[in-house]
Order: C-alpha cells, then sequence, then structure tokens
C-alpha cells in the first residue's frame, strides 16, 4: 500500500514537473525527492535504517543505508488522512492514548505490517525519550539489533568527544551489519554536500527574514527537520538552491510586497500535520509565519579530516538536543532577527518536551515582550480536534496584535 502511494506519488509529481520544465516550483521538486525517499524505503532493494530525528544521515547515507526518522512516516500518515486505523491499533495494544501521536501512527503501523522491516534501528536521545521508547519496540516487534545515541545537552569539548566516540561505535555497528567499510572518500563527498546545503540554507532564512517576507504560511513547513534527510546528497544541495531560487524571484518581481503581511508569526516546535486551514485562516487575516523555530543553521561547517567531531558538534546544537533555557535563548534570538510580533505554540499532545516547556517558552516571549498564544492540540491525530476553539482563539490572538 505504502509503495504504491510513493509511487503514484513520483509519477504524478514528475508529470506536472514536466509540463513546465522552465518553472522554479521548489515545492513540488522538494516533495519529489522526499517521495522517492519513500519509495525507496518501502522497496525490497534497500538496506534500510529507522532512526530518530537527530541521526546523522548523511553518514549513514555514505555507508549505503537508506534512512529515515519514524515520525516522517507518522506526519505521511496524519497528513493523508490513513492514521486513523493505525491509531486504533496501537491503542488496542495498549499505548497510551496520551502518548505522542507521531508515535502511535508509527507504532499501529508496525502493528500491522504496514512499515518496512528495517535491516537495524539506530535510536537518538534527542529530540525525546518518548522517541528512544518506540524505537525499542520497533526493536523488539522486528526482532532488529538497536543502537542508541545518547546525545548530550551541553555544548562541551567533553560532551563533544563522547557523542564523537558513539557515531564511531555506531560506523562500526553498521558495517557488522552490511559487510561493508565506511568509505572516507564517499564520506567526504557527503560532507561537501552537506556543508553546500547549508551555505544554501543559511541565504534561504536569510531571505525569510526579508519585510515584507517572501515565504508563505505553508513554503518552508517544517523544513530545516526533514531536508536534513537529504543534505549529504547532491539532491539536497539542488532542492536548496530550488528554494533560495524561488525566494529571490519571488523579490526580484515583487510578489512579497503584494502579498498581505499585517502581522509576523513565529511557529514553535512543529507544525499541524492533517489537513486543517490554519494556513489559510492566517492568510486572510493578513498573518504570515515567517519562522519555525526549528527553521536556523545552529552548526558550523563539517570538517573532513574530522568527520565524527563535527557531526557530534551539529548534532548537539540543534535546538531540541539542548537544554530548555538555551532552546529558549535561541527562540528569543530569532524574534529579533526576524522582527516577529506574536508567536504560535501548538503544545503537541502527547509531547512531553513541548507541552512541558509551554510555560518556560512562554516566560521567555513575555522577556522580550513577544505575546505568545499556547494552542492546546494534537498537532497528528485530528480526531479530538475542537476545531472552532482553536479558531477562535487564533483570530482573537491575531486581533490582539493588530
Amino acid at each position: 500500500m505504502m509503495y504504491d502511494h510513493f509511487e503514484n506519488a513520483v509519477k504524478g509529481i514528475t508529470d506536472k514537473l514536466n509540463q513546465d520544465p522552465e518553472g522554479i516550483n521548489a515545492k513540488k521538486k522538494y516533495v519529489l525527492e522526499l517521495s522517492k525517499l519513500g519509495k525507496k524505503l518501502y522497496s525490497e532493494d534497500e538496506t534500510i535504517a529507522w532512526c530518530g530525528v537527530t541521526a546523522p544521515f548523511d553518514l549513514l547515507g555514505a555507508m549505503g543505508i537508506t534512512s529515515c526518522f519514524v515520525e516522517f512516516v507518522g506526519a505521511m500518515l496524519s497528513s493523508t488522512q490513513t492514521a486513523g486505523g493505525f491509531f486504533e491499533e496501537a491503542e488496542d495494544s495498549g499505548f497510551a492514548t496520551d502518548s505522542c501521536a507521531y508515535h502511535r501512527a508509527v507504532m499501529g503501523a508496525v502493528l500491522k505490517n504496514a512499515m518496512p522491516k528495517p535491516d537495524f534501528i539506530i535510536g537518538t536521545s534527542s529530540p525525546c525519550t518518548a522517541g528512544l521508547a518506540v524505537m525499542e519496540n520497533f526493536a523488539h516487534q522486528y526482532k532488529k539489533d538497536f543502537f542508541i545515541l545518547n546525545v548530550p545537552q551541553n555544548y562541551t569539548q567533553d560532551a563533544i568527544k563522547y557523542l564523537a566516540a558513539q557515531l564511531e561505535d555506531m560506523t562500526l555497528f553498521v558495517s557488522d551489519h552490511t559487510k561493508r567499510p565506511l568509505s572516507k572518500e564517499k564520506l567526504g563527498i557527503a560532507l561537501e554536500n552537506f556543508n553546500a546545503s547549508s551555505t544554501l540554507l543559511k541565504e534561504i532564512y536569510d531571505l525569510a527574514k526579508t519585510k515584507p517576507s517572501p515565504v508563505d504560511n505553508n513554503l518552508l513547513k517544517d523544513f530545516s527537520t526533514v531536508i536534513t534527510l537529504m543534505m549529504g546528497t547532491q539532491q539536497g544541495v539542488d532542492i536548496c538552491q530550488a528554494f533560495k531560487n524561488e525566494l529571490n524571484h519571488r523579490i526580484e518581481t515583487g510578489q512579497h510586497t503584494s502579498s498581505k503581511e499585517k502581522t509576523r508569526l513565529m511557529w514553535i516546535q512543529n507544525r499541524i500535520q492533517y489537513p486543517f486551514p490554519i494556513n489559510e485562516m492566517l492568510d486572510d487575516l493578513g498573518a504570515k509565519i515567517v519562522v519555525d523555530e526549528l527553521n536556523d543553521v545552529t552548526w558550523e561547517p563539517m570538517d573532513p579530516d574530522n568527520p565524527f567531531e563535527s557531526i557530534a558538534k551539529r548534532m548537539i546544537s540543534i535546538p531540541f538536543s539542548m537544554d530548555t533555557t538555551e532552546r529558549i535563548k535561541h527562540i528569543q534570538t530569532l524574534a529579533g532577527e526576524y522582527r516577529i510580533d506574536g508567536a504560535i505554540n501548538p503544545c503537541h499532545w502527547g509531547c512531553r518536551q513541548g507541552t512541558g516547556t509551554r510555560g518556560l517558552i512562554s516566560k521567555g516571549f513575555k522577556d522580550i515582550n513577544v505575546p505568545v498564544l499556547n494552542l492546546e492540540i494534537d498537532c497528528v491525530d485530528s480526531r479530538n480536534l475542537a476545531r472552532g476553539q482553536i479558531e477562535t482563539r487564533v483570530e482573537a490572538f491575531l486581533e490582539m496584535l493588530s
């Protein structure tokens, strides 16, 4: 079922792009590459690793591994409105309804044999221990070996060395399972691609800071989190270049000035994954999400001569790997750079990190005089969506800002 879904998506998007070969179409090109990845994950010809969100996908790619974080599949099931039966399967098997729906959806898919069997599993302690727990369940269900990367929350030299040593051990773990050693040449190419993508990402985010911003409310949705799946590849470089070209085109043709931008917003953590017209609602009210919390480059360029230490630094620098104090400082910095008027925090139901930090995040915004709207909403499971209440609160928040 899932293989057919991705195969049809690849064919459909390719046909549309062929109809407009000179068009920029960054979003279509991006979704096309993600669909190709999904097709590979559900094929039987790849060496598959299911991973945590902050796993080193460039390193794994250099070793010939097709890998993905499991939350990507949870989001995809939600966006295509096919998650309902998987939620029920997981809940009937004992997974609590107040657990993270990203993980419940995927666990239900595992129990229904709708997920491809991995060759091995690599968990990460960042961004959450709930992710680690569901990965452990995967390993038990599939009877596959499970490697854990324990990501420190403090950016110190000792912490970097500690994680770098784990990455070297992970490389040996992968080699043991594939019977293939790490190619320094292939890793060097992957890190070069990663650096090229990172440079383009910085330029994309700088363009998004323009006032009025050339982004719309959907263009860079969850972009920094998902693009990491491709950043060690030439395709990742090409996608980032396409987004940069599109934003430049919007500025050069004046599209950004013709759009309504009464209010500039930041979105905290993850977007709502299922069909819900909040973007259209924001458009109608002249509000624009100019920055997502995680859409930032927080790492130094990768050093091919010190790959494990470079990757360790990058993993620790990601906001979700930081402690809450550092995460809030990062949010405050972004708020100033993007000149936002307010922020929306969906407080994803079941996410201890998202819901548990809402008070501290609210205080962090209050300290810089930026209003924040905390929404009690499940970003993946729409079964308990109080749509009218959410719309009323968003509308009242924007009226207050204006």
